[in-house]
């Protein structure tokens, strides 16, 4: 379900707030494309134990990377879930507070609305309810009046795991794209100044 274009600023910005991200300890799977010394982090703080969630409580964080999953799902690659989409996703809004009211409200409404549709919370539907409820809530052909609230927060979900995929190690590795190592070298800050064309990072995938 994924294929949100991200404009050049807006990916200028993503990764100056996903450098910052990086600094912080508990991300268990997320891991910034443009960072150094992960084999450090990793001695210094438990490699066990769930991701710690700054923003949402753990039901919520738990419908986050389900969501994200399915934006996003692992086939012969790895997918959002692998690359930890689900704990940018949490930092960004935690580092957000413009966005923490709608956030909370989308993720109510997606639970809610598997209530509305089959009788369970959105986490407790089989797989095909909740590609079935996502389904009308990501393509204009599918759209149902009434649930104009889930597309929105669904539109800003899905925009969030493409951002917190391609931020990631797992995301760069796949991502076709030649014009980030020209982004990579403009972002400020970025660590690898005797290594402008991030030529020792793994290439993508074709």
């Amino acid at each position: 379900m994924a294929g949100q274009s991200i404009e050049r600023r807006e990916m200028m910005r993503i990764l100056g707030l996903a450098s910052a991200a990086s600094a912080f300890p508990g991300f268990r799977r997320w891991t910034f494309a443009c960072e150094h010394g992960q084999q450090d982090k990793a001695e210094s703080s438990p490699a066990d134990g769930p991701y710690q969630p700054r923003f949402c409580s753990p039901d919520e964080h738990a419908l986050v990377e389900r969501l994200a999953e399915l934006i996003i799902p692992a086939d012969d690659t790895p997918g959002a879930r692998e690359a930890g989409a689900s704990e940018f996703i949490d930092f960004w809004v935690w580092s957000d507070p413009s966005q923490q009211q709608a956030f909370r409200y989308g993720l109510g409404w997606i639970s809610a609305h598997g209530i509305r549709l089959y009788g369970k919370p959105f986490l407790q539907l089989s797989a095909e309810q909740q590609q079935d409820v996502l389904g009308h809530l990501a393509y204009k052909a599918q759209f149902r009046p009434g649930e104009e609230d889930g597309r929105e927060f669904f539109k800003l979900m899905r925009r969030l795991t493409v951002m917190g995929f391609y931020t990631s190690r797992v995301g760069l590795e796949q991502l076709d794209y030649p014009g980030l190592q020209s982004l990579w070298s403009e972002m400020p800050g970025c660590p690898h100044k005797d290594d402008p064309e991030h030529a020792h990072l793994a290439a993508p995938q074709a």
